[in-house]
């Protein structure tokens, strides 16, 4: 019994386990997501409409639902937390930085969320002055109601600008610019609103990283967000109008065409850019801002035109669509028929009827499958078979396919079956890829699919289903080939046969569709396709071809209306200043060329001779006193040295225009200065130091012999390099270093060969008795190798003489 109830109490347990374990699993799968942009099969630059268009279609294909696989539940999870993750601009940044993933919500911090900021709370002026300071034109409870957040800016508005233009207002609290400017955004809320204009507000002081993105400097500041671009208004919000023609300026030029007797047929029947035509009437001259709003939303399945009623060259087009005058007129025209589509008239057509027409009549009879967004709305997804949509698709060629197309699209007008089959029709030239699919899953040719009929079933967005029509569409040149009963006796054997066969054709597509339509019927093909190619996208070159033609019809059609008086302004200012600019080039060349001569003239008088009065350049040498002693040797920066020449009055002249001339090529050198020392006065100080770089005997310096010797001072280093005609360095350079000594000169045969300094030279034994008696040294040529004993001294070759301290310099 003991063991029955530990066994009962360890089952409980396990039991209690197993039920945590089992409950935690989801959750510790959760947290290991792995790489969302493998998940999705995108690369990290993706945007945001590429991830959701990732995401769409693999949430199709591993849709619990949709798909067997014994994964697909876990695999889709996946695919959703992904999705979730990168479509959020902080976590996807939270993980591009850092790994973070958005079940690690303990590593980061939750930013606050300001989208339902001050919504149901009181005004803060109200909060600290009371309600009765604030009127109806200051109440900026509105900017609140209307605030919006970074994520909702970058996945909705700008999302959504592509059909639907946006105008955001940038604010703060505590800024009374924004409270005068609060009447005047509130009628702008009333008058755009109702036209179909998204209107919203952002903190800049909550999301100041949106508005430094988006350019904003100053509060209030109003922009308008259209396709994808933001453009900043730049003027005070008092001015209605003038906010409505920013707005009506930002719009692609020419989206809706000018329409008049001229040019509306070629208009009205020309639908090779299959689109719906759309006429707007008004009496005015431009098109209000409510109808181009719309043109704006349906220009990709919409073409709009507009009928001035007013203007003379319009009359026909108006007696045409039979529109009354003193109301607002839209007609929609589709193919190959004179009666409209559909017609509203009413003094201020509603956004909202707009938009109810519009989309009930925004495809042709038989579109073309020119892109991927034609062929999601003619041929939509639909994986269960019992409500499988079929798309009955010609693949034409582009010459000689109108009597083909008229018989389909007769075809395509019955109402019968509406909803669940579709006809369009295909250039096999401009979508080769999807036709060479469909032929390569039956085994065919693309080259002879042109005037086949294909039914097409998609289940999934990449994935479709498909079968052949096996005849072939007939094709007819003779305009009399649509009549039951030709009149043309020339051609009606051959039209007769045309009929017969067409005939036969469309009973063979009727039984086709009607088997295919049931739901236990399979289809015979099956092939994986790609997007379609957008027929009316243009290159990169195209593109920008585009833009410059576009800038210069706006900018000769601002010279024809009101924005001529503020366009010649700006040409004029620039043309002012350009011409100010050349001439104030001219006028400096031309006293260039003045002084220029003068010189010349100069030059030829005085001959080769320079003009004394021309600055020429100069350096300086300072005498070496007591005065300058600290700035030219004991205050000397560190890196620096002085180059110091003794002279006595009788050499003074001869000396140091010599050493002028020598040192002239280092003036340059910020690091050196040149000075020269008298001699007769400073001879104490100059004997002090070559007592103290020789160990301190005392030396009998003869000033006379000390004449032409060249010091090199480094004060910050305390050493100093010397140079003399006689000296055992300069006479011998190869053998110097060995033949000084520290001894004073006694012995020497030349008395003058260092006695000055306490140098002497041993005679060399080997060649005493043949060594020459010393030449005679001439004043003139005491400073013959200073030019090369200099290069010596930057090389770093020659020998320094260290000294404790340097000494003082007395003043006689």
């Amino acid at each position: 019994m003991l063991w029955n109830g530990r066994k009962g109490w360890k089952g409980r347990w396990l039991w209690v386990l197993a039920l945590v374990a089992v409950a935690l699993c989801p959750l510790i799968a959760a947290q290991k997501i792995g790489d969302p942009y493998k998940i999705l099969g995108i690369h990290r630059r993706a945007t945001l409409f590429e991830i959701r268009k990732a995401y769409r279609q693999l949430a199709k294909e591993w849709h619990p639902d949709k798909n067997e696989d014994p994964n697909a539940e876990s695999r889709f999870v996946e695919i959703k937390q992904a999705y979730e993750l990168l479509s959020d601009t902080e976590r996807r940044q939270a993980y591009d930085l850092y790994g973070i993933t958005n079940e690690d919500e303990h590593m980061y911090k939750q930013r606050h969320d300001y989208s339902q900021y001050a919504r149901f709370s009181n005004d803060p002026f109200e909060e600290f002055f009371g309600t009765h300071f604030r009127t109806q034109d200051q109440d900026i409870t509105l900017f609140h109601k209307l605030s919006v957040t970074t994520r909702h800016f970058e996945n909705n508005i700008i999302e959504k600008s592509v059909h639907t233009p946006a105008i955001v207002l940038f604010y703060t609290d505590w800024c009374f610019e924004c409270v005068r400017s609060a009447a005047a955004w509130r009628r702008l809320v009333d008058a755009l609103q109702p036209l179909g204009v998204t209107l919203a507000t952002v903190h800049a002081g909550h999301e100041a990283s949106l508005a430094r993105r988006v350019g904003v400097h100053g509060v209030p500041c109003l922009t308008l967000v259209l396709d994808k671009h933001v453009y900043i208004y730049k003027e005070a919000l008092a001015s209605l109008p003038k906010i409505l023609e920013f707005i009506r300026w930002r719009f692609p030029y020419k989206l809706v065409r000018s329409i008049n007797n001229g040019n509306v047929e070629g208009f009205v029947s020309d639908f090779e850019d299959n689109k719906v035509k759309a006429l707007i009437f008004e009496e005015r001259q431009t098109i209000r801002l409510r109808y181009l709003i719309a043109a704006f939303h349906y220009r990709d399945r919409v073409a709009f035109g507009f009928v001035d009623m007013t203007a003379r060259d319009a009359q026909n087009v108006t007696a045409r669509y039979k529109v009354q005058r003193q109301t607002d007129t839209m007609v929609l025209l589709k193919e190959d028929s004179e009666e409209p589509a559909a017609t509203v008239s009413t003094t201020e057509i509603p956004t909202q009827t707009l938009h109810q027409l519009i989309e009930a009549n925004q495809m042709l009879t038989l579109p073309r499958l020119s892109s991927q967004s034609v062929l999601e709305r003619v041929c939509p997804v639909e994986w269960r078979a019992a409500r499988r949509r079929l798309c009955c698709v010609l693949v034409s060629a582009a010459a000689g396919a109108r009597g083909s197309l008229h018989e389909l699209r007769r075809l395509a007008a019955q109402p019968a079956r509406a909803e669940r089959l579709h006809y369009a029709y295909v250039y096999a030239h401009a979508q080769e890829q999807f036709v060479q699919a469909l032929a390569q899953g039956a085994g065919g040719d693309a080259s002879q699919m042109e005037h086949r009929i294909v039914i097409i079933w998609r289940r999934e967005a990449t994935r479709i289903q498909y079968e052949w029509l096996n005849e072939t569409w007939p094709v007819c040149a003779h305009t009399h080939c649509s009549e039951e009963y030709p009149t043309d006796p020339a051609h009606r054997e051959e039209i007769i046969k045309y009929q017969e066969r067409l005939n036969e054709t469309k009973r063979a597509l009727e039984q086709l569709i009607k088997r295919l339509l049931k739901p236990t019927e399979v289809l015979a093909y099956e092939a994986h396709v790609q997007e379609l190619v957008d027929e009316a996208g243009r290159s990169a070159l195209g593109a920008a071809a585009a833009r410059l033609c576009e800038w210069a019809e706006r900018s000769l059609h601002a010279l024809r209306s009101h924005h001529a008086l503020s366009a010649v302004s700006v040409l004029a200012t620039v043309a002012l200043v350009l011409a100010a600019g050349y001439l104030m080039a001219y006028l400096i060349r031309v006293e260039e060329e003045s002084v220029q001569r003068q010189k010349d003239e100069r030059k030829r008088q005085n001959g080769l001779k320079k003009n004394n009065n021309e600055p020429q350049p100069e350096m300086r040498l300072h005498e070496l006193r007591a005065e300058k002693y600290n700035g030219l040797v004991r205050l000397l920066k560190p890196g620096c040295r002085t180059i110091v020449l003794l002279v006595d009055m009788q050499s003074r002249v001869q000396l140091l225009s010599k050493f002028h001339k020598i040192v002239w090529p280092y003036r340059k050198n910020k690091t050196l200065l040149f000075a020269y020392l008298m001699v007769e006065r400073n001879i104490e100080w100059f004997r002090r130091v070559l007592q103290l770089s020789l160990g301190g005997g005392e030396l009998l310096v003869n000033a006379r012999n000390c004449v032409g010797t060249v010091l090199a001072l480094n004060p910050h280093r305390k050493h100093f390099c010397i140079y003399h005609a006689k000296h055992p360095e300069c006479a011998k350079p190869h053998k110097r270093m060995s033949r000084m000594t520290r001894s004073l000169g006694g012995g020497c045969e030349d008395p003058e060969a260092g006695a000055f300094i306490g140098f002497h030279t041993e005679p060399d034994e080997s060649s005493a008795d043949e060594a020459p008696d010393p030449p005679v040294l001439l004043q003139e040529n005491l400073l013959d190798g200073l030019e090369n004993w200099l290069d010596r001294l930057f090389e770093g070759s020659t020998h320094r003489y260290y000294v404790n301290y340097w000494p003082d310099m007395t003043t006689k």
